[in-house]
């Protein structure tokens, strides 16, 4: 994939997301102020089935405090591809970051995933 192409994948999984494609139990906060809000899981594994690569898995800290999990991508030559980054508070914090091996079936975020898939693959291919 070109950088050109690259571009057009960013912007296929941008304009993707929306309150539909994100966790079902923060929905009600979603805002297009912060479209990438919780829209990480998705963006991952759709970014993983386009360009390949590991999934990673790190640690969002408040206070010191686990408060949930954040993915993103890494590629070939170990580029790290985090197009939900900007999602997070300052106060806020990805700790750490390890490669997971991608769940042989998707069951949580199942549907949000095949809607943002959908809705990229379309952007694509028009």
């Amino acid at each position: 994939m070109t950088l050109s192409n690259f571009s057009d994948l960013e912007q296929a999984i941008r304009d993707g997301w929306g309150a539909d494609t994100t966790t079902p139990e923060h929905r009600p906060d979603w805002t297009p102020d912060n479209p990438a809000r919780d829209q990480c899981g998705v963006t991952a594994l759709v970014v993983h089935d386009l360009l390949g690569g590991d999934l990673i898995r790190g640690e969002v800290h408040v206070d010191g405090e686990r408060v949930d999990y954040h993915w993103w991508n890494r590629l070939g030559m170990g580029i790290e591809v985090d197009l939900t980054r900007e999602q997070f508070a300052p106060e806020e914090m990805v700790v750490g970051g390890d490669v997971i091996e991608r769940p042989a079936e998707i069951v949580r975020l199942r549907e949000e995933y095949e809607l943002l898939r959908s809705r990229v693959m379309a952007a694509l291919c028009s």
